[in-house]
Formats: structure tokens, sequence, C-alpha cells
């Protein structure tokens, strides 16, 4: 069955650039920038699923962890 899209979910990683998980899907990816980034989602989207299975959209939701000292 063809899913409509799938979905990353990106932070920044400790050691630079940023990690990108999909939910549901055992594929993972990182990259030094943001456009790096989306190259490499598009290539391991297209290696996981079949041509016919492929989602049409590729959604990015980007988490941002931010620490503030009281």
């Amino acid at each position: 069955m063809k899913e409509s899209e799938v979905i990353f979910i990106v932070e920044e990683s400790n050691e630079g650039g940023f990690e990108a998980k999909a939910l549901g899907h055992s594929i993972f990816t990182d990259a030094d920038d943001l456009e790096s980034l989306k190259a490499n989602i598009k290539d391991a989207v297209k290696c996981h699923f079949e041509d016919n299975e492929a989602p049409s959209v590729i959604r990015l939701h980007f988490v941002r962890e931010e620490l503030m000292a009281v």
C-alpha cells in the first residue's frame, strides 16, 4: 500500500550538522548542512521504498532544544 507521505524528525547533531529520522520507518541520515540533508533524505527514501511504493510527500519536522539559565 502506497503511503502519501513520510515524516522526518530533524535535529541538530551534537557533532555539528543535522540528523534526520523517519517516523514509522527505519530510515536515518545526516549531513553538515540543510541542503545536503534534504538531498540525503530524498536518496534514503528512494532506497527504502520500491518505486511504486514511495510516498509523494516528504515532511520535515524540525526539533530544536534550547536551555535557559534561571
